[in-house]
């Protein structure tokens, strides 16, 4: 098998795969509830819920944080995910060969920080965020300062890997994950670095968090049946479920890979990204920047329309979201899209925001390597305006060669990745 792809470029290959969900640590735990059709969505009981409209997410509650918060949960869910991948990539556990690539959530100091900064502050009358972050600069609060700035998740899990060169973190919306192994792939194309550790992690579930996608009214209220809020192309679908989780990749140029005898998982074949400055929150109603992500992920893998056995969809529950992701793929399959199998694992996980792409990144790539496509749960009243098959509540055996993975975020983040079990022609 030719180790180039068809632009000349080397080809791009995973040996290692990690990944932390509300179903379970790692991925045999997680692989198998998926499959079952299990739901890892339940009611928050980390923090007082009264008076929230919602009070349901798919909390990963068997990791301790402390202190409690987003950046250290998050590193915490990063360094487990990234322990499995390079585990089973067989590179140095604590001198990785490569570059580190990882989406975090955007940080910034949350209510009990806030709160203990002011009393502590001792300033009369209104306080500023500018205020805390300077009275966290020094004195007992110093780790706290440390710990809210952009990068320090990022330069934490460099030195527990020893990843080579300066981290790289990044958030693009809730297609961050996906951005994260896209940046691999590209380095590793240019011959910059023959292995990346790419990562996404989000463990953000918190007060303000919830609050705020309230107000956008993004949220599902549908809180007296958490297992059954997050129902993606249904009909009766009212927001998202707010998830955690962390994922982590091993790509490796594949002739060095091949090289040291490391067993490869599958390619990463193809990657496109456009953006779409209609609105915040809102995605440009003709579709054009997804469907262009859609088309220049296939161009890139050398693949046509009609090579891809299967769509790991973003599939957020919302009623938008949904609509336009359905209508996008249209345009790219045509009349394919009745039959061609497309399913959101955020019907059991929810929505893990900036993990969610390097999620179902690793949702993808076990489908190649099982013949499973995981469900889509909770479908019991299909939506007549999106005529698709979502693989029904149950998941479903089939030869799955190549993936699309889609990963759509706020701001007109588009990423879709395509993974493969070998190059076309191989």
């Amino acid at each position: 098998m030719a180790l180039r792809d068809n632009q000349g470029r080397p080809l791009v290959a995973v040996t290692g795969m990690g990944v932390m969900t509300s179903l379970g640590q790692g991925k045999d735990d997680t692989w198998a509830a998926l499959t079952a059709g299990k739901s890892g969505i339940r009611h928050i009981s980390r923090f007082p819920i009264e008076g929230l409209r919602t009070s349901i997410a798919g909390t990963i509650d068997f990791v301790e944080a402390d202190p409690f918060c987003a950046p250290v949960l998050s590193e915490h869910l990063a360094v487990r995910a990234a322990e499995e991948a390079v585990g089973q990539s067989g590179l140095g556990a604590g001198d990785f060969p490569g570059a580190l690539f990882i989406a975090v959530p955007p940080v910034e100091m949350e209510w009990p920080q806030r709160e203990a900064l002011a009393e502590a502050s001792g300033q009369d009358g209104d306080i500023t965020y500018r205020d805390l972050l300077k009275a966290a600069e020094t004195g007992r609060f110093k780790s706290w300062h440390d710990l809210f700035i952009f990068g320090t998740v990022a330069d934490r899990v460099a030195d527990r890997f020893g990843a080579k060169g300066s981290p790289i973190s990044l958030s693009t919306a809730c297609s961050s994950g996906a951005t994260a192994i896209q940046l691999g792939v590209e380095a590793i194309r240019r011959g910059e670095t023959d292995a990346a550790l790419c990562i996404g992690t989000d463990g953000s579930v918190n007060p303000e968090s919830l609050i705020r996608f309230s107000l956008l009214s993004a949220l599902s209220t549908q809180n007296e049946s958490p297992e059954g809020a997050s129902k993606p192309f249904s009909k009766n679908r009212d927001g998202f479920v707010m998830g955690e989780g962390g994922a982590a990749l091993v790509l490796e140029n594949a002739e060095t890979a091949k090289a040291r005898g490391a067993t490869i998982l599958g390619y990463v074949l193809g990657c496109g990204e456009k953006g779409d400055g209609f609105h915040r929150t809102r995605s440009s109603p003709d579709g054009m920047p997804a469907i262009m992500a859609i088309r220049e992920a296939l161009s890139d893998a050398g693949l046509a329309p009609d090579d891809i056995d299967y769509i790991n969809a973003h599939g957020t529950s919302t009623p938008e979201n949904d609509k336009m992701e359905a209508m996008s793929c249209t345009a790219v399959f045509g009349e394919r899209m009745a039959r061609l199998p497309i399913s959101s694992n955020k019907s059991m996980i929810g929505h893990t925001l900036t993990a969610a792409g390097a999620v179902e990144a690793v949702m993808s790539l076990l489908t190649l390597a099982n013949g499973r496509i995981p469900p889509t749960i909770n479908y019991k009243v299909p939506d007549p305006t999106i005529p698709l098959d979502v693989v029904p509540n149950e998941a479903r055996d089939a030869d799955v060669r190549y993936v699309l993975s889609n990963s759509f975020g706020f701001g007109g983040q588009n990423t879709c990745l395509v993974f493969g079990a070998e190059p076309k022609g191989a």
